[in-house]
């Protein structure tokens, strides 16, 4: 059941892939919260987002520092009407993919499908080429035949969205604004 009071989860992991254009929609909301990965905090680092910012604009901040990933108990209070995983690395994918939950966003993406939560994933390494800013430049990268296979398999999973871009994310994303 989806109602205006509930917010939007919104985990982040360890790509700088689509990062700016992500944060750009967090910023534009009024109902996110943000989960952190340990990579994602550390590239919010190298990209030079203060968190602290966000804070005083009513974000709350989860940080993937509990063994048991605590903060996911939220998603069972429902105080949260979709998750979204954006950007999504290809190691969170995977992880996604083949069931694997060890880690705060791994285990908010189980959990969220344990309670029929829709979750929303951008994806990053999803075409055979892939151009994406780096902290201080452009690079190339050419994601493997396992990565691809990954991605088109999340696609599968039932109240899940996976996205390959910014128009889709912003799509997917409208029905729970």
């Amino acid at each position: 059941m989806i109602n205006n009071e509930q917010r939007i989860a919104w985990g982040i992991t360890g790509s700088g892939h689509y990062l700016k254009e992500s944060m750009e929609i967090v910023e534009e909301m009024n109902n996110v919260d943000l989960y952190l990965s340990k990579a994602g905090e550390e590239v919010l680092k190298w990209y030079d987002y203060d968190l602290n910012s966000y804070k005083k604009n009513g974000i709350k901040i989860f940080r993937d520092v509990t063994a048991s990933s605590a903060p996911v108990s939220m998603l069972y209070e429902g105080v949260y009407k979709c998750l979204v995983v954006s950007p999504a690395t290809s190691n969170t994918i995977a992880q996604m993919a083949y069931g694997i939950s060890d880690n705060l966003i791994s285990n908010m993406f189980a959990q969220a499908g344990k309670c029929r939560i829709h979750s929303i994933v951008f994806a990053c390494d999803t075409e055979p080429t892939v151009i994406t800013q780096a902290p201080k430049k452009l690079v190339t990268l050419y994601p493997r035949e396992i990565e691809l296979d990954n991605f088109n398999k999340l696609k599968t999973f039932k109240n899940v969205d996976v996205v390959d871009n910014v128009k889709n994310l912003k799509k997917a994303l409208k029905k729970f604004k």
